[in-house]
């Protein structure tokens, strides 16, 4: 007999959301101290955890790193042989165990305890021995696991990940963490790209479409085939004409379009925007006006043309 494997999914899908939403219930102090403590070190985040929690405490890490945060993972193996002298003594020390009791990392607490770390443990047991022997606590209890035998970590990981992003989102509120800060850690991202890279570095420059304001028809039409950007530049940038005002045109006035010139169909004071402005302005120009090409100036000179489709969004 067949299983009926969507109402597998959903059941996982509410009883991991049902997770998630206890986890506000258990928020306490502990949360706000442990964000105070980041704020307030000279030092990293130190991230340690076992098995599935290790491998939540990666992407933590990972997300951490890329909001402001500097921080490493330490498998807590390694730890005990060795990779604790990477631990300086102002750094803040972040230990993952569901159980609270994973016993590589409890044999690292006095080791911190004696080089003065601040300890912020998540665990499911506030009365653990990770967690009493913690400086904060964040209870990251669930009702269920989603695993039909309560065996797989499921919800209880997914708690701790979430956990993790409110540490990092919080940490971003605190110290007004920007997009442009953010494109930083990710210059080879679409953000990165969008908000580092210059209008200049991606503007088409060669062989621009002008034409006169007289300009016949056929000329109009000859210059845009010619240009391959679907426009002509009007009197170096007092105007444009686009393909879609070819069209448009071509439909209204169907009897007389051949004997128009490019002044009685341009549009005036074209959008511009600055050769120096990131791409991330150019893109937020174009939709705000719902406009595909922007011309682009450098102190008023008219010196290329930068359309939504070079921004690779």
């Amino acid at each position: 007999m067949s299983k009926n494997y969507q109402a597998i999914a959903k059941q996982v899908f509410e009883i991991e959301a049902q997770a998630i939403s206890h986890l506000s219930t258990q928020l306490d102090k502990h949360f706000d101290d442990s964000i105070n403590a980041i704020l307030e070190t000279q030092g990293r985040v130190v991230i340690c955890g076992m098995g599935k929690s290790g491998l939540i405490g990666k992407k933590i890490v990972a997300t951490l790193a890329s909001t402001g945060t500097p921080c490493f993972f330490m498998h807590p193996g390694e730890a005990f042989h060795g990779d604790l002298g990477m631990v300086a003594t102002n750094d803040v020390f972040l230990a993952l165990s569901n159980s609270g009791e994973t016993e590589e990392v409890i044999r690292l607490i006095p080791f911190l305890k004696d080089n003065g770390n601040v300890i912020i443990s998540m665990t499911s047991k506030p009365k653990s021995t990770l967690a009493v022997n913690s400086d904060f606590h964040l209870n990251v209890d669930v009702p269920q696991e989603a695993c039909p035998h309560q065996l797989a970590p499921t919800s209880s990981t997914t708690a701790t990940l979430v956990m993790g992003d409110a540490i990092a989102v919080a940490l971003m509120e605190a110290r007004n963490f920007q997009p442009h800060q953010f494109a930083r850690f990710h210059p080879g991202g679409s953000l990165g790209r969008k908000l580092l890279t210059r209008v200049k570095h991606e503007m088409k420059t060669n062989k621009l479409p002008f034409v006169n304001s007289d300009a016949p028809m056929k000329d109009v039409i000859h210059t845009m085939n010619e240009g391959r950007l679907g426009l002509c530049i009007v009197d170096q940038g007092k105007g444009i004409i686009t393909d879609g005002d070819l069209r448009r045109h071509m439909e209204e006035n169907a009897a007389n379009f051949m004997q128009m010139t490019a002044v009685d169909m341009m549009a005036k004071n074209p959008r511009t925007i600055s050769s120096d402005a990131p791409l991330s302005e150019a893109e937020e120009l174009m939709n705000q006006h719902k406009i595909t090409s922007l011309l682009v100036k450098e102190a008023d000179k008219l010196v290329g043309v930068i359309q939504i489709y070079d921004l690779n969004i």
